[in-house]
């Protein structure tokens, strides 16, 4: 499945990605309504289910706050692919089961607009648009596990099985 690409730049913080205006929610799909709004006002409008978005360094700092994971993963976004992440976000992704790579190669060179698509078996993303290839570094076994589980909660009581 080929995917999208919206662009971003560096420093992406959680506000750009979930406005504190909107934090008096947890609901996913109220907070997908605003996903990236302060970054792109129209982001949510342009957006179809599956697209990435690719930014620069330090993708998700700022607060601590897992709803701006939330809101990308509700929206529909398939995974982001940055530069770096910052370390709380990183977290909070892999706890909600939202796929991030990170990529510097792969951020430097995609644009907005081309369409990729990331083999997780090769650690792999194929740029269709530039025809060209970049790889990432596989996630240690037990983080592949949470995220294919959805998230740390799903992964925890499939652990103790319930």
């Amino acid at each position: 499945m080929k995917n999208k690409c919206w662009k971003f730049g560096n420093n992406i913080n959680t506000d750009e990605i979930i406005p504190a205006r909107y934090l008096n929610t947890t609901d996913p799909n109220e907070l997908a309504k605003h996903c990236m709004e302060d970054a792109d006002p129209d982001f949510i409008k342009k957006i179809k289910q599956g697209d990435v978005i690719v930014a620069g360094e330090n993708f998700g700092c700022g607060s601590s706050r897992e709803h701006a994971p939330i809101a990308i993963k509700a929206a529909g976004i398939s995974c982001v692919i940055a530069k770096s992440f910052a370390r709380i976000f990183f977290r909070n992704a892999i706890n909600i089961g939202l796929l991030i790579f990170e990529c510097p190669e792969a951020a430097d060179n995609i644009k907005e607009g081309d369409e990729i698509e990331v083999d997780l078996t090769k650690s792999e993303i194929f740029d269709h648009t530039l025809n060209r290839r970049f790889t990432f570094e596989p996630f240690p076994h037990e983080m592949q596990e949470i995220i294919q589980s959805g998230g740390l909660m799903n992964f925890v009581k499939n652990k103790i099985g319930q």
